[in-house]
C-alpha cells in the first residue's frame, strides 16, 4: 500500500506543481519514461495532472501516456499518488454537515447493470445516507446517469448546497459529477473512453477512487465485475483491482470493501436505458429477475454493514424486508421527485416511451445456450442506440434488448430468445447481427458461473468459489 504522506499531500495546483518541477520537465520525457517501464515521481505525476487539467497538455499525449500505462503498468505507490492527485484537482466535498453515517457503491461496469437504483433507494429507506456521484456509460457498459436521464424531467446536475439538502432531508442524490470535483478523472475518462484504454487497473482505481475520495462519503462498496461483459475477466485481476482500491481507500481512512460479482452473461433481462429503469422498479416491487435480486441485496447488505447497521447476513434481511413492505421503491420514488423526475412513471412503468421499432431474435437451432457474451450483447445495445461508441454521441433512452432467454436455458428452434428495440429502424440489421454473434449453442445444460467469488477488506481476500 501506499507511503501515508500520500493521503496528507498539500492540495496540488497547477500553480505549486509548476514551482515543484521547475521549468525542465517535458511531457515527452515522461511518456518516454512510462513506455520504457520505469517508474514515475510524483513530481511527474503532479505535472501531468495538473497540466493536463490547465489544458497545458494536449489530448494527444495524455493518450499516449495512457496508453503507455496501459501496457507498462503502475506501481502500488504510483497507484495511490495518480490517484489522490486527481482527487485533489478539484473540489473536496466536505459531507460532515449531513448529519449521519454517508455510504458510497461505485460498480465496475456491466450488462444490464441498475444496481444503483435498487440498492441506493433500499439503504437511503434504512437511515443510511447515500450521496453518490455517478458515471455515463463507458464502452459497451451502461452508465448509471443515462438510465436516470431516461426518466423524464429528472436531472442529475445538481448543485452542491440542492445535493446536501436532498441527501440530508430524504437520505439519498444521484448526480452527475459537480463542475470542479476531479476535473483530471472527467477529462481522462472521457479520453480513455475512445483510445482503447478503460481496462487498466491502474487507471480504473485511480478513476474510480479518486471520485470516490473527492466525494467525502464515510463508507465505499466496490462492486468489481468479472467475465466476458466486464473489463476485468477473469477473477484474480478482478481481486487486483479490488485490492487496489480497498488499498487506497483504507489508506486515506476510508471504510472501503469490495464483492467480486459475476457479469458472465447480463444482469437481470433489460439492457438499455428506460429498460432498465423499468426492471430497477420491478425488483423494488419483489418482482425482478433472481439473479438481478439477489446482486442487489448483497450490495445494499455489504453497504448497511460498513456503515454498522449489523453483520452481513442480518442487513440481507433488512435489505430483503425494504422491497416486501414497499419503502425500497417509496425511495426511488422520492428521489426522482426531488430531481424533477416525473415520478408517475416510477408507480406505472407502462408510462415510459416505447421505442417504435422491435425485432424478436429466434433460435435457429434447437438447444442449450450455453454461453451468452455480454460484452457482445452490451455492443449489440450501442448498435441500436442505447449506448456511445464516441464521446458526445446521443443516446436513444428507449433503445435497447429485452432478454427472453439466457445461458443455460433450453430453447426450441424458432423461439424468442431476445427482443431489440429502437428508435432508427435502419440499426436493427447490425444490433441483430452482434447479437448473434453472442450466442453459443450446445447439446447440454452448460455449469453456470457464480453471480459472487469474493469479498476483499482490509483483512484479506475471501473467496467463495
Amino acid at each position: 500500500s501506499a507511503p501515508a504522506t500520500d493521503a496528507k499531500a498539500a492540495p496540488r495546483t497547477a500553480t505549486n506543481a509548476k514551482a515543484e518541477r521547475g521549468s525542465t520537465m517535458r511531457m515527452y520525457d515522461v511518456i518516454e519514461k512510462k513506455r520504457d517501464g520505469g517508474e514515475l515521481t510524483d513530481a511527474e505525476i503532479d505535472y501531468f495532472v495538473s497540466g493536463y487539467v490547465a489544458g497545458d497538455i494536449p489530448d494527444y499525449q495524455a493518450s499516449a501516456l495512457a496508453m503507455a500505462i496501459f501496457y507498462k503498468g503502475m506501481t502500488a505507490h504510483e497507484t495511490a499518488h495518480l490517484t489522490m492527485a486527481m482527487a485533489e484537482s478539484g473540489d473536496m466535498m466536505d459531507l460532515s454537515a449531513i448529519p449521519g453515517i454517508k455510504v458510497d457503491k461505485h460498480s465496475t461496469g456491466g450488462v444490464g447493470d441498475k444496481t444503483t437504483l435498487v440498492v441506493a433507494p433500499i439503504v437511503a429507506s434504512l437511515g443510511v445516507k447515500v450521496a453518490k456521484m455517478s458515471g455515463r456509460g463507458l464502452g459497451h457498459t451502461g452508465g448509471t446517469l443515462d438510465k436516470l436521464e431516461a426518466i423524464p424531467g429528472l436531472s442529475i446536475e445538481i448543485s452542491e448546497p440542492d445535493f446536501f439538502k436532498q441527501v440530508s432531508e430524504i437520505g439519498v442524490a444521484v448526480a452527475g459529477q459537480t463542475g470542479n470535483l476531479v476535473p483530471a478523472d472527467k477529462k481522462l475518462y472521457a479520453l480513455r473512453d475512445v483510445t482503447a484504454t478503460v481496462d487498466s487497473v491502474p487507471l480504473i482505481a485511480s478513476s474510480i477512487m479518486s471520485k470516490k475520495i473527492a466525494s467525502g462519503s464515510d463508507c465505499i462498496l466496490l462492486d468489481v465485475k468479472c467475465g466476458s461483459g466486464a473489463f476485468m475477466k477473469d477473477v484474480d485481476s478482478a481481486i487486483e483491482l479490488a485490492d487496489a482500491m480497498v488499498s487506497i481507500g483504507e489508506h486515506v481512512g476510508r471504510t472501503t470493501a469490495a464483492l467480486i460479482t459475476g457479469m458472465d452473461r447480463p444482469l437481470g433481462k433489460n439492457v438499455g436505458n428506460s429498460l432498465e429503469v423499468i426492471e430497477a422498479v420491478a425488483t423494488l416491487k419483489g418482482e425482478g429477475p433472481e439473479d438481478l435480486t439477489d446482486v442487489c441485496v448483497e450490495l445494499a447488505a455489504n453497504m448497511l454493514n460498513l456503515a454498522g447497521k449489523g453483520s452481513v447476513e442480518d442487513c440481507r434481511k433488512l435489505a430483503r424486508q425494504q422491497i416486501a413492505n414497499g419503502e425500497g421503491l417509496a425511495k426511488l420514488a422520492q428521489m426522482v421527485k426531488a430531481q424533477g423526475g416525473t415520478d408517475e412513471v416510477i408507480f406505472d412503468t407502462t408510462k415510459f416511451e416505447v421505442a417504435p421499432f422491435r425485432r424478436d431474435i429466434v433460435a435457429e437451432t434447437s438447444g442449450y445456450i450455453t454461453s451468452m457474451n455480454a460484452e457482445l450483447v452490451g455492443i449489440s445495445s450501442v448498435a441500436l442506440g442505447a449506448g456511445r461508441e464516441k464521446k458526445g454521441d446521443p443516446i436513444d433512452p428507449a433503445a435497447g434488448i429485452i432478454l427472453e432467454r439466457k445461458t443455460g436455458d433450453y430453447v426450441e428452434k424458432g423461439d424468442v430468445i431476445a427482443t431489440l428495440l429502437t428508435g432508427d429502424e435502419s440499426r436493427l440489421d447490425e444490433g441483430e447481427r452482434i447479437f448473434r454473434e453472442a450466442l453459443v449453442f450446445g447439446e447440454s445444460a452448460p455449469e453456470l458461473e457464480p453471480l459472487f467469488f469474493a469479498r476483499v477488506s482490509k483483512d484479506g481476500v475471501e473467496r467463495f468459489a
